[in-house]
């Protein structure tokens, strides 16, 4: 008997879809190319702790269902994402907020900070005599004016994209969240956490009675007759790809992670730590022990895992993270799309599939809406 649908990737959009599938009363296969399910939330255990092995991933979201929805399957912790930023040994706290100009010029009263801000902002300005900012440089020092954007905002931008700031679109960076408050959560959301125990438990309970299978590639065998196998297509994989690359590549840009075991209990304080300077060639060092253990609990766990990050240019077979949303890829992303909408029983779902960048609870709350 036919698979109602065979679904191609196990990360959040493929495991939830998989979820009401069955909750409907279908039935589906899930395959994954990787030789584990969970796609870019997948966590490895290294020394009794959960390691994010595609990079950081934390669960934020304004929306109740969604929140209480997963909630269901597992229970959040309290993580709070606070980061700070390093440059070149100096440490501010992010995002921008009372404590970042506080440690940046001094001031302790935010007339003080909007002061200083709109004085630098009010030049940045004048330079551009009544035109538009013509790149990412001149919109940052626009938004924040230049102490901020040396410091916080241009190296870091630099290491993440491959480009100078002032080769990169205006688009990047339209809004900067400037806070005149003492506050360092990152997020505004109201909800916000990591699951107890980890990202495999919510990957696995959303899957728990569904046919899973690893290490397959659909490309290999299955992409000229899955009709033999379901009835309809979930597709979560590259969007050029499914169609042979045949109107051109899209790029990306991805990550490279140097991961180690740290023989000390507490190793940088902080999950995230963002190194904004040229002095240190990766972005951000990751300690994963941070999203799970709290106050006291760390030294329960006598050595850490860090993980840092390099921001590198994407090459085919490697993995990818960042779509680039320029003029020339968005063209062929919505010809590709055009492509999509063509295709019989076929759904195009995610990240990889809509060349689009996502937070995990926009897929969740995009494939309930699907099954309402």
């Amino acid at each position: 008997m036919k698979y109602d649908y065979l679904i191609v990737g196990s990360g959040l959009f493929g495991a939830t879809f998989a979820y009401f599938a069955k909750k409907a009363g279908k039935n589906s296969l899930v395959i994954d190319k990787r030789p584990q399910l969970g796609g870019n939330v997948y966590c490895e255990q290294i020394e009794g702790i959960n390691v994010h092995k595609y990079g950081a991933h934390i669960f934020h979201t304004n929306n109740k269902e969604v929140w209480d929805f997963v909630n269901s399957i597992v229970p959040f912790n309290r993580y709070t994402n606070s980061p700070v930023a390093n440059y070149k040994g100096t440490l501010y706290n992010l995002p921008f907020n009372m404590n970042t100009f506080y440690q940046m010029w001094g001031v302790t009263t935010p007339a003080e900070a909007q002061a200083k801000i709109d004085e630098q902002k009010a030049f940045a300005l004048t330079c551009l005599n009544g035109r538009e900012p013509a790149n990412l440089e001149e919109q940052a020092l626009c938004l924040v004016g230049e102490d901020i954007f040396v410091k916080l905002i241009k190296e870091y931008t630099e290491k993440q994209w491959g480009r100078k700031c002032s080769e990169l679109p205006a688009f990047i960076i339209k809004r900067l969240p400037v806070r005149y408050t003492y506050d360092n959560n990152y997020f505004n959301d109201l909800y916000q956490g990591i699951p107890i125990g980890g990202y495999n438990i919510l990957i696995n309970r959303l899957l728990e009675g569904i046919d899973c299978k690893t290490g397959i590639d659909f490309f290999d065998n299955l992409k000229n007759n899955w009709q033999n196998i379901a009835k309809k297509l979930v597709y979560c994989g590259p969007l050029d790809e499914f169609f042979q690359f045949s109107l051109g590549h899209l790029d990306w840009r991805t990550v490279t992670f140097k991961t180690r075991i740290e023989d000390t209990p507490n190793y940088q304080g902080n999950a995230v730590v963002n190194y904004t300077s040229y002095d240190k060639p990766y972005t951000r060092i990751i300690e994963h022990k941070h999203f799970e253990m709290f106050g006291n609990n760390i030294y329960n766990c006598p050595k850490t895992v860090v993980s840092e990050e390099y921001s590198v240019e994407y090459k085919y077979g490697m993995e990818q993270y960042y779509p680039i949303n320029d003029n020339r890829n968005n063209t062929i992303a919505e010809q590709y799309k055009i492509l999509a909408s063509q295709q019989q029983n076929v759904l195009f779902g995610g990240r990889l599939a809509e060349y689009k960048y996502y937070d995990m609870a926009p897929i969740i709350e995009k494939v309930m809406n699907l099954w309402k």
